[in-house]
């Protein structure tokens, strides 16, 4: 985006030709502030109101529910009855034709999106993108033209120590600007349990409302999307998280190509960080990088000949510590290019190339989804292959046929997306149509003996 010259921004923080951040260096300097680049990025982060519809089951019920006397007079007493729940956050424009992002928790769920700009004009939002694993959604509003946006810097680039803002909507209280320094980068182990989480940390004190806020530099250029802070009593400690805007790149890349899902390359491994005693095992003078633990036998990186033992210390020169880490080093590199992996083997570092690839969807998974003919009409189930893998978390060895959605019946028995579906009334299954053909034709009773993560459970229903 091209901005008016900021002379006022200029004297306050000049950043010389080679992008080098300095200090204020006089009085005056200190005096003036961050008004000048406030005034400029301010207009391009908005305030989202989302209204969610949810559908909650009555808990109250009378004694005579069941009496046939009664039963016109309790119709739809204990029927699900909708609850609208409202939630507020930020966003920022990213193009003057309404590309937005936001935080997924907060637009995610929502049936109705109302975003309003600095100047108080009000845009119908959808999501485009969204991925709740990595909290992040792209929004297209309606109707919108020749916005006000922030460019997105090379969070790479970001170091501790740096000057930052946060702009957002804490509590609801209106547009709110607050400062500090950038305390830490690839922080890891603060996301939703799904390994993806890879993060910015700033003590611009973060509040709720403000997720899906700015971070932004004293060039006003995006750094990141503030998405949550560390705290016991629910306000800013002075530890706030940012997804770090080369992510956010990705996402806007594969909002504009059409896509509805974010992809993110298949790995097909597992591993583990190096640590102290890792290292020693290893024949390693120093802890770095992250053991490969596992491989599938299509993974892009078992093709390229890597193994299990082996050691991946940067990702396209990047250092890789963590899974998290490599997960998010394969997201910003996007699908179709090959990335440069450097790879520790006893004792020699090499480079391989790896194509970037989504998981494979073969052999087919071939879904079914069980109708009224059978048992547990609701319950979906797939072939086990990459894709679905990748999909549902599943260890890389799985095989045979997952639970994608267990519906109505099974799910009220307790089987949960996920279970591996082993055998049903005794008889194994190999296939979705061993399932359907077994509870097409069962009794009273069924028996499903499922593998959840490595246990084993045997569930009965009584039909």
């Amino acid at each position: 985006m091209i901005r008016p010259a900021l002379t006022a921004l200029a004297i306050v923080l000049a950043l010389p030709a080679a992008a080098e951040t300095r200090v204020p260096q006089s009085q005056a300097e200190i005096a003036l502030g961050f008004a000048p680049l406030v005034k400029e990025a301010s207009p391009a982060v908005v305030n989202i109101y989302a209204k969610v519809v949810r559908q909650v089951q009555q808990r109250r019920r009378s004694p005579f529910m069941n009496d046939p006397f009664f039963d016109d007079f309790f119709r739809g007493f204990a029927e699900p009855q909708p609850r609208v729940e409202n939630s507020l956050g930020s966003g920022v424009i990213l193009s003057a034709d309404g590309i937005v992002v936001s935080n997924y928790h907060v637009v995610g769920s929502a049936t109705e999106i109302r975003v309003v700009t600095n100047d108080r004009r009000e845009y119908n939002a959808r999501v485009i993108l969204g991925d709740k694993a990595s909290d992040l959604a792209i929004l297209q509003l309606e109707e919108a033209a020749d916005l006000p946006y922030l460019d997105l810097r090379d969070s790479d680039q970001v170091q501790v120590g740096e000057l930052a803002l946060a702009i957002g909507n804490p509590f609801g209280v209106g547009q709110t600007v607050s400062s500090g320094i950038i305390s830490g980068l690839a922080r890891t182990g603060m996301g939703a349990g799904d390994g993806f989480g890879y993060y910015i940390q700033t003590d611009a004190p973060i509040n709720p409302g403000n997720s899906g806020g700015a971070l932004i530099d004293v060039n006003g250029d995006l750094i990141g999307i503030n998405t949550r802070i560390l705290s016991r009593s629910g306000g800013s400690n002075g530890i706030g998280f940012a997804i770090p805007a080369n992510l956010v790149r990705e996402f806007v890349n594969q909002a504009r190509t059409g896509a509805e899902e974010f992809q993110r390359p298949w790995a097909g491994m597992a591993g583990q960080p190096v640590d102290a005693d890792l290292a020693a095992s290893l024949g390693m003078d120093l802890p770095e990088g992250m053991v490969v633990s596992d491989l599938h036998r299509e993974s892009p990186f078992a093709k390229a000949g890597f193994r299990v033992g082996d050691v991946i210390t940067h990702v396209d020169g990047e250092v890789v510590n963590s899974p998290s880490e490599m997960v998010f080093r394969m997201s910003v590199a996007g699908l179709g290019d090959l990335s440069v992996i450097t790879r520790l083997r006893d004792g020699e570092r090499e480079e391989i190339e790896v194509p970037m690839i989504v998981a494979p969807d073969q052999p087919p998974a071939n879904p079914v989804q069980l109708d009224d003919k059978t048992a547990l009409p609701g319950l979906t189930v797939a072939r086990i292959n990459p894709q679905v893998i990748a999909r549902l978390g599943l260890p890389l060895s799985a095989e045979g046929v997952v639970v994608t959605d267990p519906g109505p019946y099974a799910g009220r028995g307790g089987v949960q997306a996920g279970d591996l579906l082993l055998a049903v009334n005794g008889q194994q299954v190999a296939s979705t149509d061993d399932v359907y053909a077994i509870l097409a034709g069962s009794g009273r009773w069924i028996q499903l003996d499922l593998n959840r993560r490595g246990r084993h459970m045997a569930l009965r229903f009584r039909l």
